[in-house]
C-alpha cells in the first residue's frame, strides 16, 4: 500500500521502469509512492543500472532479519519555524543527498552539502555538522575538505568568534563551475603537451590532440555561460529602468 513497505511487486515495477528509461518521479507516480521513495530504493540496491528486483528484495529481507543497532538518524530538519512540513523537509534532504551521491559527490561530503543547503543561513560551524549528522569531526573534516577542492564550500570566521564555519550561498554552483573550467584548462594544456611529446600524427598523440580541442571548447562554453550568469544577475541588481 502506498507508504507502507516496498513489495517484491512493487521493486519489479521499479525495475520495468528503470529498463524503460523513467525517472524517478515518474515512477514514483506510477506506484503511487514519492520519487524519494524510490530514489532511495534503487541507490542502495546498486544504482539505476545494476539494479535488479530480486536481489533487492533479498537484501531488504536480509536487513530485516539482522540484529537491530542503533542507526545514524538522518539530518535533522533545520531552521524550524516557516511554516514548513517537517517530513516533507527530512524526505527531500534524504532524497537530494542520495542524488549528489549519483552525481559523484563521496557519501558524507553529499551529507554534509546537504545539511548546509536546506540550512536557512547557509553556515554552520564543524560542532553543528557533528551534532546534526552524529558522526566525528574528522569525517566533517574530509568531507569539508573535499567540498572545498570542488570550489563549493569556504571557510570564515564566525562572527566576534575564533570558531571556523562553513559556509555556502547562491554563487555554489558558480564557484564549482569555475572550478571546472579551472580543471579542464589543466587538462587541456597536459594534452597539448602529450600530443607535442607523442607526435600528433601517431594515434597516442591525435587521441591527446582531440582531447585538448574539445577541452578547450568545454571550457570556453562554460565561461560564456558564467558571463551571461552574471550580467542577468547584473540586470536584475539594476533593477528596472525609469520610465
Amino acid at each position: 500500500m502506498p507508504g507502507g513497505r516496498l513489495t517484491e511487486e512493487d521493486r519489479q515495477h521499479i525495475a520495468a521502469g528503470l529498463a524503460e528509461g523513467l525517472g524517478y518521479t515518474e515512477i514514483g507516480r506510477r506506484l503511487g509512492r514519492p520519487a524519494s521513495t524510490v530514489m532511495r530504493e534503487v541507490t542502495r540496491n546498486g544504482g539505476p543500472d545494476d539494479y535488479r528486483a530480486d536481489r533487492a528484495h533479498e537484501a531488504t529481507q536480509h536487513r530485516a532479519r539482522r540484529p537491530k543497532h542503533a542507526q545514524p538518524p538522518s539530518p535533522p530538519i533545520p531552521d524550524s519555524g516557516h511554516g514548513r512540513d517537517p517530513r516533507a523537509v527530512q524526505d527531500f534532504a534524504e532524497s537530494y543527498t542520495a542524488l549528489l551521491e549519483q552525481q559523484g559527490l563521496p557519501r558524507m561530503a553529499a551529507r554534509v552539502l546537504a545539511c548546509l543547503y536546506i540550512t536557512d543561513s547557509g553556515a554552520l560551524t564543524a560542532a553543528d555538522l557533528v551534532q546534526r549528522l552524529r558522526v566525528s569531526p574528522a569525517s566533517i573534516s574530509h568531507a569539508v575538505t573535499f567540498l572545498e577542492q570542488q570550489g563549493i564550500v569556504r571557510r570564515e570566521r564566525t562572527p566576534g568568534g575564533r570558531r571556523e564555519r562553513y559556509v555556502i550561498d547562491d554563487d555554489i554552483w558558480l564557484r564549482s563551475t569555475l572550478a571546472a573550467v579551472q580543471m579542464n584548462d589543466a587538462l587541456a594544456a597536459a594534452s597539448r603537451r602529450g600530443a607535442e611529446i607523442l607526435g600528433p600524427a601517431t594515434p597516442a598523440g591525435a587521441r591527446f590532440e582531440s582531447s585538448a580541442g574539445f577541452l578547450l571548447v568545454v571550457s570556453e562554453s562554460l565561461r560564456q555561460v558564467m558571463e551571461q550568469w552574471q550580467q542577468s544577475l547584473d540586470s536584475r541588481s539594476a533593477g528596472p529602468p525609469p520610465r
